[in-house]
């Protein structure tokens, strides 16, 4: 402990920026982003299950894989809330809490491995500086995501790997921190393999050492490998763990028809339309494109990706203030044919290959192991720059300016975030699920039913978040029903609330009321509907709207006596 704090005081530049870090990601962080969505949702309704009844919602006692919606989830960040929700309940800051501290640790680590790599503290500084201003990990920190957390356990990992090649407990941790990450995120469980392949070839004359001196360090390090890596490829090779990926790949129903129309109407010979439209090559051409979409300057410092709420529209990744160090930090490594210089180019260039292989790309969640490669690139171009300017009235002009810019940069994403993206995008965030239940909640006891919209999503889910819902009761609900259907599981009952989608809602008073999974929905008594603005029989009246932060409707309120 005193080694910690020692190192702290030492090191009070990183202590600035973890604190100004922290202010960054706790600052009203159950509010920005505006609502937690249904996968945040999801994570907190399982580990809260776990926590009451040591199953998951679906009665399945601690697994190792969470079925959720049927996008099988994976487990680390679920168990990780469990103590959080034990000592501040369910709720959005719980669910968020372990995001926001892997967020803090991700900087910390990244110090290190620069530190560990470089031995340059200026550059380790800086690294960790941009980490924890930039948007790339200040948004993601702020939102309940998988990805994050096994992103500081990758970094982590690397961390103790690397300075644990002398080291074997350092070692022993570090492939236990990528066993953990494996566990954690989908993308990771490509990217880590070919990250420790990387390591292992990189650093082979240490390995080689070590096998001859030291082999009970390797008998050390095989076992979390055994434990953690050999049922992760076990699980891949069952359909549960391909689940999320045939939601996610290249080829899909609708790749398959472009295909089969690219060859059908090809006018070229037999069989040059077979050999040039095929699922390998239009996977192949997909994987390529997609694969450099992530290096694009659009991607990653002027316009993000397409998906609202892993980062803002139109706006980058990295601020464009970097561009120009990254270039320069990257020709440096270029040149620089050492051991460090290959590790580094070695996760740039791996850290894309799985996001590439799914569809929406460039994503900013799927090819977050791409961080902290960037700011550390950045990093160094700044110290060389700042190197190359040799006059003291230079330097002094060129620091002002640099830090003026990218105050602007960063204050206008500020603003941008906390304001505008809040209140247009709040509609996907899903938001308006809270206020809902919270009026369902009030009026319960007055109902006999009450009917909910499926329309922005799985409202099941929110309801057992936010009442919150006893999940042993949910489990062994009589009136539970839920059913498989295109790969996805839904809930059309439980208690005495039933889930319908918008077009099911009858237009008419001697409409049926109908579930998907087949059965009727009773509308005798009193009834409440909760619905999409305007849909809704002529029998029942408006006793209330809830609208997203915009104004716009969300949902009403409705009730039929």
């Amino acid at each position: 402990m005193q080694r910690i704090i020692d190192f702290f005081i030492k090191n009070k530049f990183l202590v600035l920026i973890i604190i100004l870090a922290a202010l960054l990601r706790f600052y009203n962080v159950t509010q920005l982003p505006p609502a937690l969505n249904w996968d945040e949702i999801s994570h907190g309704v399982n580990a809260y299950s776990i926590l009451k009844t040591g199953q998951d919602e679906w009665g399945v006692t601690l697994p190792t894989i969470f079925r959720a919606y049927g996008d099988y989830k994976l487990p680390v960040y679920i168990y990780s809330l469990v103590p959080f929700i034990a000592i501040f309940g369910l709720n959005e800051f719980s669910v968020r809490v372990v995001s926001v501290l892997a967020g803090l640790g991700t900087i910390i680590f990244t110090y290190l491995l620069v530190q560990t790599l470089l031995k340059k503290q200026e550059i380790s500084i800086l690294s960790a500086f941009f980490v924890a201003i930039e948007p790339w990990d200040l948004f993601l920190s702020r939102v309940a995501v998988e990805a994050n957390l096994a992103l500081f356990l990758t970094i982590a990992g690397s961390y103790f790997f690397v300075s644990g090649l002398s080291n074997r407990w350092r070692l022993f941790i570090g492939i236990t921190f990528f066993g953990l990450s494996v566990w954690t995120y989908n993308s990771v469980r490509i990217f880590v393999p070919l990250l420790m392949i990387s390591l292992l070839i990189i650093y082979r004359n240490y390995f080689q050492e070590m096998w001859e001196k030291q082999r009970k360090t390797i008998a050390y390090c095989l076992l979390p490998i055994a434990l953690l890596f050999l049922p992760m490829f076990w699980q891949l090779l069952n359909p549960v763990g391909l689940a999320r990926y045939g939601w996610v790949g290249i080829l899909d129903e609708g790749a398959i028809s472009q295909i089969n129309k690219e060859r059908n109407t090809s006018k070229l010979p037999s069989p040059l339309p077979l050999l040039l439209h095929n699922k390998v090559t239009f996977v192949g051409e997909k994987f390529i494109q997609n694969y450099f979409s992530y290096f694009s300057p659009s991607f990653l410092f002027f316009n993000g990706g397409s998906q609202y709420q892993f980062n803002i529209p139109g706006k980058g990744l990295i601020y464009p203030t970097e561009l120009a160090f990254i270039i320069i930090g990257l020709i440096w490594l270029v040149k620089n044919k050492n051991k460090e210089s290959l590790l580094i180019l070695s996760w740039l260039f791996f850290s894309p290959i799985a996001a590439s292989v799914t569809r929406e790309a460039p994503h900013a969640l799927r090819s977050i192991v791409m961080q902290p490669m960037p700011q550390l690139l950045a990093a160094i171009g700044l110290v060389i720059m700042w190197k190359w300017i040799t006059k003291k009235n230079f330097q002094l002009i060129a620091i002002v300016f640099y830090i003026v810019l990218l105050a602007a940069f960063f204050e206008n994403y500020i603003t941008t975030y906390a304001g505008k993206y809040r209140v247009e995008y709040s509609w996907s965030w899903q938001y308006g699920y809270k206020e809902a239940v919270r009026f369902i909640k009030d009026n319960y006891n007055s109902y006999d039913q009450i009917i909910m919209t499926k329309k922005y999503g799985e409202p099941h889910e929110f309801i057992l978040f936010y009442w919150p819902w006893d999940p042993a009761n949910y489990i062994n609900d009589p009136n539970l029903i839920r059913f498989g259907q295109s790969n996805w599981f839904w809930i059309d009952r439980f208690d005495k609330f039933y889930f319908v989608n918008d077009w099911q809602i009858p237009s008419g008073e001697d409409g049926k009321w109908k579930m998907e999974s087949g059965g009727e929905v009773p509308t005798s008594g009193r009834t409440i509907l909760i619905t999409s603005p305007s849909n809704y029989p002529p029998d029942f009246h408006l006793i209330k709207t809830i609208n997203f932060l915009d104004g716009k409707p969300a949902f009403d309120i409705l009730e039929k006596i």
